[in-house]
């Protein structure tokens, strides 16, 4: 069986990147809803429908888990599909998020003072601030979107001029929250992380998702050797997408190494 990593576009390549990287020898499926991107501006409703719908196509897949690489698909359907979905349809089956993972690395380096940017979906849900101030409840939580992050990269235009001043505008607040570190809670701001970089104080760590994902998952296989038995390892890779174009094979040859097959579907 396989592991699953599902992303509403192109974002998540940075966190199959990542995870392919350190652990190589299991067989991966990818599926990015590019069809129905961004999701951050949509209801909580119907992010869950549509990351039920991507679960349950993995799953007939023949993955055993699947990670949910997007933030607001996190943010705002997993607790649902683990309590009631996995129950009831697929009971030995399993499914992780990416704020867990990312709130342990706070933790873990002593993070009090952080800076969120991520879609509206994810920021309105409150699902940082609220996991944050479980384990750091003396914390300094500030977030805000910035809603034309995800359309620009997914258009490939996040090096245009208008590009430039949109972000400058979205970062400004960084000047007057001064945070320790940026947290990038949306997976597609890690293609522009190093844009972010520049633009932000060099006192200020930015980070996004992918090494911790992929780190914390390691450890998950290795606490669940139950489920890490049952994944196949012959470091075979597949690609499906909902809308399959030019753009999304550009950049996703950023990412991914070697030939690349994407099939495009239905879900």
């Amino acid at each position: 069986m396989k592991i699953g990593i599902f992303d509403s576009g192109l974002g998540g390549l940075t966190i199959l990147k990542q995870i392919v990287h350190t652990l190589p020898q299991y067989d991966y499926i990818y599926l990015g809803d590019n069809a129905r991107v961004p999701y951050g501006g949509r209801s909580s409703e119907i992010i869950y429908e549509f990351t039920r719908q991507a679960v349950e196509f993995l799953f007939t897949q023949n993955c055993q888990l699947v990670i949910l690489a997007c933030n607001s698909a996190t943010a705002n359907a997993l607790r649902r599909l683990q309590q009631e979905y996995l129950p009831r349809h697929y009971s030995q089956h399993r499914i992780l998020g990416i704020i867990k993972p990312t709130i342990e690395y706070l933790v873990e380096n002593n993070i009090s003072k952080v800076g969120i940017i991520g879609t509206y979906a994810t920021v309105e849900s409150g699902a940082y601030q609220r996991e944050i101030y479980k384990v750091l409840p003396q914390a300094q939580v500030n977030q805000w979107s910035c809603p034309l992050l995800v359309p620009l990269i997914e258009e490939n235009e996040s090096d245009s001029p208008a590009a430039t001043l949109i972000l400058k505008e979205y970062l400004r607040p960084l000047k007057t929250t001064k945070p320790q570190t940026l947290l990038l809670a949306c997976t597609h701001y890690g293609l522009i992380k190093e844009r972010i970089k520049k633009l932000a104080s060099k006192k200020i760590a930015v980070i996004d998702q992918g090494l911790l994902v992929a780190l914390k998952l390691k450890q998950y296989l290795q606490q669940h050797p139950e489920i890490d038995h049952k994944l196949s390892r012959q470091k075979k890779r597949i690609y499906y997408v909902t809308d399959l174009n030019p753009r999304f094979k550009k950049i996703a040859k950023m990412f991914i190494s070697g030939s690349l097959a994407i099939t495009k579907v239905s879900l």
